[in-house]
């Protein structure tokens, strides 16, 4: 991003030139990453980005193309979710996220695509069918921002926004071999994010190196009046130069080196901490002995929430709607039933029954309490340690059609990463090495909250020192 940035000034490169070519490739793409692509949209702001740079802007964003998963709205284009439910719906306005880039120069490309709803981590269960892992396309690209992902290793776009409830920006980002930031929950708006699960879901920025993370992060955070969540306080700045590592204290949890972790993933993450021993880090063994349950909390409180959330789809406001019996019920039942794919379903039905009478106190509100200890696990970790390191996901990318008839499997695939997201933190994934067959691995990272300028420094020094991240597929 850095790079193309310094082509424009040079005019080595044009920005419209730049997004012709990536719409001829898109429109060739063979791997499913896009949902709606705003060829006319991408060329006119290109247009507008040329002249801002002849009028001499040094705004880095201006001119670059940047994909924006389908569940964060954009003004005139559709936003789907990858969901029957939502396929006519186009937004009035955008997402702040999106404005915010709008207003740095940043180019919309398009939207990229995703599982139904966010709900997924394989990017499977799209009404538009799934995307394919640019590495080996007979495997997931992980999810649920798996168009992001995808689209970003393969060169079709400059970077991307994606959405994380439970590691859907982090995973697939380890699955694709790029970088992603989950920032802290209430460091960046989630004004236009169509809602899942309101006290998990987190936008952040996906690139193929933690220095475009860190540029598309520092567009998208701050205070938003909009959004009730949004924290008001400064941010610490971004330093570009990386950070230096002697002195930091990384705490490794055993939790998250025990059964069911893939032999190959474990050892590419455990070199990757021994090189930030190498760079000066000290490294120490923490523990976190919530963190076990943390995929059973998740599962509660985070359908839960979708159950309330996605009630908003009754086919009378907007969206879908599949005429019954002439019964208003009747039609209700008609539109969700056709509109939501069997994830989403299942996922309201799981919630809506923990939230039943009876049952909540057995199911949410213990799994509150549970996340209260998970959270009180981290502040007790970080008062030894400056970052947690660990891997992003226990396995690398499989096969597209593998584990489709076991939900359980899939949903364990976020072990590593749930945690971040029921305590507010920031984490980060990085490449960190590759399987014998090739596939990336990807390791995590994770900083106390508001710390990314932390967490961002450190993957930066990292990067600088390994070469993972600028391996093409």
């Amino acid at each position: 991003m850095l790079e193309t940035a310094r082509q424009f000034r040079c005019s080595t490169v044009r920005p419209t030139e730049l997004v012709e070519g990536l719409i001829d490739k898109i429109r060739d793409d063979s791997l499913n990453a896009y949902i709606t692509l705003d060829e006319a949209g991408a060329l006119r702001d290109a247009k507008k980005a040329e002249t801002a740079l002849s009028n001499g802007s040094d705004d880095t964003l201006v001119g670059i193309p940047i994909a924006i998963k389908d569940n964060i709205c954009t003004r005139g284009i559709q936003t789907t979710c990858a969901s029957d439910i939502l396929k006519n719906f186009t937004p009035t306005y955008d997402a702040t996220v999106v404005a915010r880039l709008r207003d740095r120069g940043a180019i919309i490309i398009g939207k990229t695509n995703l599982d139904e709803f966010a709900m997924g981590s394989t990017t499977t269960t799209s009404n538009i069918g799934p995307t394919k892992n640019p590495w080996d396309e007979t495997r997931t690209p992980g999810g649920s921002s798996g168009g992001s992902a995808a689209a970003v290793a393969a060169g079709l776009c400059l970077g991307a926004l994606g959405s994380d409830t439970g590691g859907s920006i982090r995973q697939p980002a380890s699955f694709c071999g790029i970088t992603g930031l989950k920032p802290t929950y209430g460091s960046v708006s989630r004004y236009g994010l169509v809602a899942f699960a309101s006290s998990l879901d987190q936008i952040g920025p996906m690139g193929r190196s933690v220095r475009d993370v860190a540029l598309l992060y520092d567009a998208i955070k701050g205070h938003d009046p909009r959004d009730s969540t949004s924290v008001p306080r400064g941010y610490p700045a971004i330093n570009l130069e990386g950070t230096d590592i002697k002195g930091l204290c990384i705490g490794v949890p055993d939790e998250f080196f025990a059964e069911g972790l893939s032999p190959e993933v474990e050892q590419a993450v455990r070199q990757g901490i021994s090189m930030f021993e190498e760079l000066g880090a000290r490294v120490v063994p923490i523990s976190l002995p919530s963190v076990r349950y943390g995929v059973a909390v998740y599962y509660i409180i985070a359908t839960a929430e979708a159950s309330s959330n996605l009630a908003r789809y009754d086919g009378v406001r907007y969206g879908v709607r599949k005429d019954g019996s002439g019964d208003l019920i009747d039609m209700y039942m008609e539109t969700r039933s056709q509109g939501f794919g069997s994830e989403v379903k299942r996922r309201i039905m799981l919630g809506t029954y923990a939230l039943s009478a009876g049952y909540y106190d057995a199911y949410y509100k213990k799994a509150s309490q549970v996340r209260a200890l998970i959270s009180k696990d981290f502040t007790d970790a970080f008062k030894d340690c400056d970052l947690i390191a660990g891997p992003t996901a226990p396995v690398s990318a499989f096969g597209l059609n593998e584990m489709m008839d076991d939900p359980l499997s899939i949903y364990l695939l976020d072990i590593y990463t749930i945690p971040a997201n029921l305590a507010g933190l920031p984490a980060l994934s990085i490449p960190c090495g590759f399987t014998g067959d090739g596939m990336p691995i990807g390791m995590q990272l994770m900083a106390p909250h508001f710390r990314e300028d932390t967490l961002l420094g450190a993957g930066m020094t990292f990067q600088d020192h390994t070469r993972f991240h600028e391996v093409l597929p």
